[in-house]
């Protein structure tokens, strides 16, 4: 029998080539070469459904970091080459049937008509199961790649995020769920009161609609936000389903926790409606000794090169080249990258004194989500934990090296999380939506109608 969502531990699986440690390339294995290759995602997403996670996440980017400091030491996924995600994802929708399918898409280097077509029909295809990350870039060179030469400010991206998603969302609504008639008889194709223009008009955009795909088997797609500066919370608070976040620590995670449902319920939400979802990156073995020595073994393989390059990334793609990697770690007020990732390295920096070498050491395996390194045991010890005290809905496995990570959490973590009632051992029924516990939104248009009534 299906456990009640709300009360459950939700379960999602990051997709990536060969791992998000930035030396998961280099390990025995390691399916390099094959970040392209559909056959190795496809078997990646049936092992992850049969594990009963919730939900695939493909992270995306829309350039490839060519900075010559450590790109040679980087595998093509850690340079950004990796397929579309909306494309790989309706392929994968073919090869499964009950496990979510999340796509990383940009606000601030995409149109809202295309995307909402696009999701549209990701979920028709996959029968309800697509979810979009939304995110606003991070980088000039994304820029340089679509007409600019600087990326836009902070405010200004979350500002046109949040019209994107709202134009998004209408164009979604743009037909009722019974517009489509096909009447063969009477000969009437569609109600042509249940299908509307969204006629709108804004500071970013200018969109006449409908939507040229009916209604998403959701409703909407599931909507992620990745985001957890101020103005990401305050679009994830008004927008979102799920909130993917990096937490250190499980007492600023319940800081966080806490801050989304009480900036959910202050936007007129249910703050259960509302999933908030960390990442941990878990390296797991039999033994604690075992899981720190593969964990070693992980690290030592990190070119200084390679690690530099992970900080400029981070922050933007700031030239760090000529750090002392044994040198403090400098202090650097300003990005117009993560506002997150920034504070982070700051407290690194100046907080905790630690060095270049100490902070790309510490960012490699998860760029900043949970660690863990121990027995199958200690991994869910923590994991349960953090749901039961208030500071997790859920986590993304953030796998360091793949297909090691996501098998052996799949092997040894899974069945105690399920022996301990708070993880599924089979699908609910209906969409995505449905299977979260994340109510189907109401058409804007129908309520309209029901309001002038």
């Amino acid at each position: 029998m299906a456990m009640p969502q709300h009360s459950r531990m939700k379960l999602a699986l990051l997709m990536t080539g060969t791992g998000t440690h930035i030396a998961s390339w280099r390990m025995a294995g390691a399916p390099v070469g094959r970040a392209t290759d559909v056959g190795w995602f496809a078997e990646v997403a049936r092992k992850a459904e049969q594990a009963c996670y919730d939900m695939l996440f493909i992270a995306d980017s829309l350039y490839v970091n060519d900075h010559p400091t450590g790109m040679e030491l980087r595998h093509p996924r850690h340079a950004h080459l990796s397929l579309e995600p909306v494309t790989l994802l309706a392929a994968l929708a073919m090869v499964t049937d009950r496990i979510g399918l999340a796509a990383t898409i940009s606000t601030t280097y995409n149109a809202p008509y295309g995307v909402a077509r696009a999701l549209a029909s990701l979920d028709h295809i996959s029968r309800g199961r697509a979810g979009w990350n939304v995110v606003t870039s991070q980088s000039d060179l994304e820029a340089r790649n679509h007409g600019v030469d600087l990326h836009a400010g902070h405010a200004e991206r979350y500002a046109r995020a949040g019209a994107f998603v709202d134009v998004v969302k209408g164009l979604w609504d743009s037909w009722e769920e019974d517009a489509v008639l096909g009447d063969q008889t009477a000969g009437v194709a569609v109600d042509p009161g249940r299908f509307h223009r969204l006629d709108h008009r804004g500071d970013f955009f200018s969109v006449a609609g409908p939507l040229n795909v009916p209604r998403p088997p959701q409703g909407h797609p599931l909507v992620i936000q990745a985001g957890s500066s101020g103005p990401g919370q305050a679009l994830a608070a008004s927008s979102a389903d799920v909130v993917f976040t990096a937490q250190e620590d499980k007492a600023n995670a319940r800081r966080f926790y806490a801050g989304m449902k009480d900036q959910a319920a202050a936007a007129g939400r249910d703050p259960d409606q509302l999933v908030v979802m960390p990442g941990v990156m878990a390296v797991v073995a039999e033994t604690q000794g075992e899981a720190e020595d593969r964990f070693a073994s992980l690290q030592s393989l990190i070119h200084p090169k390679a690690g530099v390059a992970l900080l400029s990334n981070l922050l933007g793609d700031i030239d760090l080249s000529n750090l002392d990697v044994d040198g403090p770690m400098p202090a650097i007020d300003q990005t117009n990258a993560s506002k997150s990732r920034l504070e982070m390295m700051h407290r690194m920096g100046i907080t905790q004194g630690m060095t270049v070498r100490q902070a790309y050491e510490a960012l490699a395996p998860g760029r900043g989500h949970l660690t863990l390194v121990g027995s199958a045991r200690d991994v869910a010890d923590t994991l349960c934990d953090w749901h039961a005290d208030g500071a997790a809905d859920g986590f993304m496995l953030v796998p360091a090296v793949v297909p090691y990570a996501e098998d052996e959490f799949a092997k040894r973590v899974i069945p105690l999380l399920r022996q301990r009632g708070v993880s599924q051992s089979e699908y609910g029924s209906g969409t995505l939506r449905q299977m979260l516990g994340v109510a189907t939104p109401a058409n804007r248009f129908r309520c309209r109608e029901n309001a002038a009534t």
